[in-house]
């Protein structure tokens, strides 16, 4: 349907998610570029930042064309199968992107706690051991999604009042008790991407608290300037997709239906706009290959 209530304002409201999400296509490839084909980047925190844009890329993609479809043309129709597709692919993003911001948490103790042995933990294998799990786990736990809404009987009501296909906005349009997809999704809620949450904030109070014992103040303000860029990409994702998932599930009697998907919409296009403006704006050596790579396009023209 788009955003019910809001439907006078599609087009208007359009021009603004174009532009974010042409900014994320724009700024995560920039971002994927500059590390893929610089070798002094090729460090562990580098490449998990590449790994995030790469799943930001991917996590806006799956949602935003069609809805601009819908805005634009009045292409409301999916097929029962794509909307299971995109259900999947909206979630597994989620789960890969959550396990990554984890390793970048896990990244900074090690860098920061225990410098000495930073350079032989962090090896290019374990980097794609951590890759491989995430990408296994996110599997697991989002393919039972699937087969939960696909086993549904739909009678009847096809109309998801949305800009995409999700787990619970599906759900509810089947003629069968949801209880286990409501139970399974509370579960997978708390298991895995809150579990991830309180990792990276237990992280963040062991490496908040080996900073402050630095007798240098140089050295503290160099700590947290590593930190700053992750801590702020890590509110940005959380804090829509926990709104999102809480609206759905016990919230949705009271938060407005519009509010509540904008909200979703933001989730999959304002973090990965911001993503790589954080990352390029505090983090010096991506700045300065950017600068560089266009200062030598323009000379070159």
């Amino acid at each position: 349907m788009g955003i019910p209530g809001l439907e006078a304002l599609h087009l208007l409201i359009s021009i603004p998610f174009c532009i974010m999400y042409l900014m994320s296509l724009v700024g995560n490839s920039i971002l994927i570029f500059v590390i893929g084909t610089n070798k002094s980047l090729q460090q562990p925190m580098y490449l998990f930042l590449m790994m995030l844009a790469s799943c930001d890329i991917l996590l806006s993609s799956t949602t935003v064309p069609k809805t601009l479809c819908i805005f634009w043309f009045d292409s409301h129709a999916i097929s029962f199968n794509g909307c299971l597709a995109q259900t999947f692919a909206i979630h597994f993003n989620f789960g890969t992107e959550s396990a990554i911001l984890v390793s970048m948490a896990y990244d900074r103790y090690r860098a920061i706690c225990h410098p000495l042995t930073y350079t032989s933990t962090f090896t290019g294998s374990l980097i794609k051991k951590i890759v491989i799990v995430a990408l296994i786990r996110s599997f697991c736990i989002i393919s039972p999604f699937v087969y939960l809404l696909y086993r549904l009987p739909y009678e009847g009501n096809i109309v998801i009042e949305h800009t995409y296909c999700e787990h619970m906005s599906m759900a509810r349009l089947a003629t069968a008790d949801i209880l286990v997809n409501v139970v399974y999704g509370l579960i997978i809620a708390s298991s895995a991407s809150g579990v991830d949450l309180i990792l990276i904030v237990i992280s963040y109070v062991v490496i908040i608290r080996a900073v402050l014992r630095l007798k240098s103040s140089e050295a503290r303000l160099k700590a947290f300037n590593t930190c700053v860029s992750h801590i702020c990409v890590i509110i940005l994702f959380y804090s829509p997709a926990f709104f999102s998932f809480i609206a759905h599930r016990v919230g949705h009697k009271y938060v407005p239906l519009k509010i509540h998907i904008l909200v979703a919409n933001l989730y999959v296009l304002f973090p990965p706009m911001m993503n790589p403006i954080i990352y390029g704006v505090k983090t010096r050596e991506i700045r300065r290959r950017v600068v560089h790579i266009f200062c030598r396009r323009i000379c070159c023209s």
